[in-house]
Formats: C-alpha cells, sequence, structure tokens
C-alpha cells in the first residue's frame, strides 16, 4: 500500500494521485519484456524452408524399391531374392555402370508398405546411401482429397 504524506484539504480526503502501484505495475513489465523480448528473437541469421509438396516426376533412370511387410525387397517391381546384400550389390552394379558410362547418378525412390517395420526401409537405406547414390526418396500415397499447390 503507498501512503501520501502531504496536507489534505479540509474534510479529510487526499487530494493527490497515489503512483506507487502504478510504478510497481510498470516495473513488472519492464521484467517481463527485459525476458521475453530476448527469447522472441531470433539470434541466429537463418531462412527456413517453405515447406512444398512436389508430385514425383519418375524418370526412366530412377531405381524403384518397393518392400513390403514381410521385409521382401523389389527392384523395379522384380523381387529382390538375396535380401539386403543382393540389394547393395545390385545398386553398386549400377553406379559403377553410371559412372561408366559418363551419367548421373540415378535417384531411389523408395516405396515401403505401410505395416512394414522400420528396420527393413532403414537396412535399405543404409545399403543404397553405402553404396555409392546420395539422393534417396521415400515416396508415398496423399491423403484423398490432398490438393497440391505450387
Amino acid at each position: 500500500m503507498g501512503m501520501s504524506v502531504g496536507e489534505s484539504d479540509g474534510e479529510g480526503t487526499i487530494g493527490e494521485i497515489n503512483t506507487t502501484p502504478l510504478v510497481d505495475v510498470m516495473l513488472v513489465l519492464l521484467i517481463i519484456f527485459l525476458i521475453a523480448v530476448p527469447v522472441a528473437i531470433q539470434t541466429a541469421p537463418i531462412t527456413l524452408p517453405k515447406e512444398t509438396s512436389i508430385p514425383t516426376t519418375t524418370k526412366p533412370e530412377n531405381i524403384n524399391i518397393s518392400i513390403d511387410r514381410d521385409g521382401n525387397y523389389y527392384w523395379n517391381a522384380a523381387r529382390i531374392d538375396g535380401g539386403k546384400q543382393e540389394l547393395h550389390e545390385k545398386v553398386v552394379d549400377t553406379v559403377v555402370a553410371a559412372v561408366k558410362g559418363g551419367r548421373d547418378l540415378p535417384e531411389v525412390h523408395i516405396r515401403a508398405d505401410k505395416d512394414t517395420p522400420y528396420e527393413y526401409v532403414g537396412g535399405a537405406q543404409y545399403q543404397i546411401q553405402t553404396a555409392g547414390i546420395p539422393k534417396v526418396a521415400f515416396i508415398s500415397e496423399p491423403e484423398p482429397g490432398f490438393a497440391v499447390t505450387r
């Protein structure tokens, strides 16, 4: 509570404004802004990417790897019986052929069943990237009614 030491008019009322609560509120607001402003200001000069959804353009040189829920791998719709090891060998052969032919490395598009355990998808990605293909994409179905905007 604030207290005013001063003269009062004849009726016992104080004729001055008590500014102590105003100063208290202003100091609290000042402290809040001093704490909140550094949090709101981004310190690193970065540009965040814009989210876009672009339909996949399938080129003939792209490799489509499909994985079913049982962990079976398919190379462009042909089943790979040797599992991850044969997948790795086929990717290495493709990389060697592209380098010898002077072509760019192909992209790999992984299509996995929604019930496929992650160990099969992660294993395929590891085999593909260690074989020398840096660009691996995961292909999914859009939600019904999803519209692509550019």
